[in-house]
């Protein structure tokens, strides 16, 4: 849009200050990505996601010195390291940031075939660039008088869904004419979701021809603490996990629910998938399993390093044989089709289609 679409009010003065025509803005979220593997890009990213009280909630007199002193002297070499090893070389971004962009073209591309030029799409993270505040600025100053907020997380967490809800309201905080604001509620048990899980899975277990035993639905973990503090994501993730299972007509033996990616020394939702995984093979004598990702919208450090590399060794080396890796839905024709369902569900009494 540009300012020689900007017009001033009808009977307003002349020295009135000319207004763009409104827009509805939908902005897509995700966690966050360094802007590059080396120490000090990593130490800023893991310092801003570290610091964040919906993360690691510990007194700050008691986390930060341990924080900047001893873990950020230390971790961005071994988390550079993670990264490094899955880098988008060519396009000098994380993975994330490639998938993010990928994902945001065909929202955007849906939002025009269903609202024309209405509807403006782009995309920020709650950590790292770009930044919510720097894009909700972009959408008001281009006209956005609503802004429909979306992070891309299937399943509510205080430390993803809440986290990037209070930082959008931040931004907002900073509008002086703020924009009309709605957030997307969770999408866990949404039909046209499941059903891309269940396609991805179909895809991956028709490649094979020895089909893994027994498929691992591993979500990212938090402390056990949350959910006995009323966090509903651990029940979200098992509804998840059942409602996969119902639409592939499986038994409850071919599907499980782990946990992955724990921190720090209090006690994580249980199982742990590296634990869990070689259980399978050593106890179990289970020779071929899959792993798939459904709380992550978009393949990142936590599958792209961590299940792909990381649990598939613990599995191999416990005695399994055949590691399938289920890549996340990223930017699937049927996962962009159930995410556009759900713009359009929200943006109801906002636009029409066209």
């Amino acid at each position: 849009m540009t300012d020689t679409e900007a017009t001033r009010p009808a009977h307003a003065p002349a020295d009135h200050p000319k207004i763009k025509p409104a827009k509805v803005g939908v902005l897509l979220a995700n966690l966050g990505t360094p802007d590059h593997y080396s120490y000090w890009p990593m130490r800023r990213y893991l310092s801003e996601f570290l610091s964040d009280k919906r993360v690691v909630d510990y007194s700050a007199w008691l986390w930060q010195p341990l924080l900047q002193l001893i873990i950020l002297s230390k971790r961005p070499f071994a988390s550079g390291a993670a990264y490094k090893s899955i880098w988008n070389e060519e396009a000098g971004e994380s993975p994330l940031l490639t998938i993010t962009k990928d994902q945001t073209a065909a929202m955007a591309t849906r939002m025009t075939d269903r609202f024309g030029d209405d509807v403006m799409v782009d995309f920020c993270m709650r950590y790292g660039n770009p930044s919510t505040r720097s894009k909700v600025r972009e959408m008001v100053e281009a006209g956005c008088t609503r802004i429909l907020f979306f992070p891309l997380y299937p399943h509510y967490a205080g430390a993803t869904s809440a986290t990037a809800n209070d930082q959008f309201f931040r931004a907002l905080m900073q509008e002086k004419w703020q924009p009309i604001a709605r957030v997307v509620p969770p999408y866990f048990d949404d039909p046209a979701y499941i059903e891309a899980l269940a396609q991805s899975v179909e895809r991956a277990y028709a490649d094979k021809d020895d089909k893994p035993e027994i498929l691992v639905c591993s979500y990212h973990g938090m402390p056990q603490r949350y959910l006995t503090e009323g966090d509903p994501y651990h029940c979200q993730c098992q509804k998840t996990t059942r409602l996969l299972r119902e639409r592939l007509g499986w038994e409850d033996t071919q599907i499980t629910t782990t946990f992955q990616s724990v921190f720090g020394p209090e006690e994580w939702l249980r199982p742990y998938t590296v634990e869990e995984v070689a259980r399978l093979a050593d106890e179990e004598g289970k020779k071929r399993i899959a792993v798939i990702a459904p709380a992550f919208s978009a393949d990142c450090i936590e599958t792209l390093e961590e299940i792909n590399e990381e649990i598939k060794e613990s599995f191999e080396e416990a005695g399994g044989e055949d590691f399938t890796y289920i890549p996340c839905l990223n930017a699937d024709d049927a996962h962009m089709d159930a995410l556009a369902g759900v713009v359009e569900r929200e943006l109801r009494g906002w636009v029409e289609r066209d």
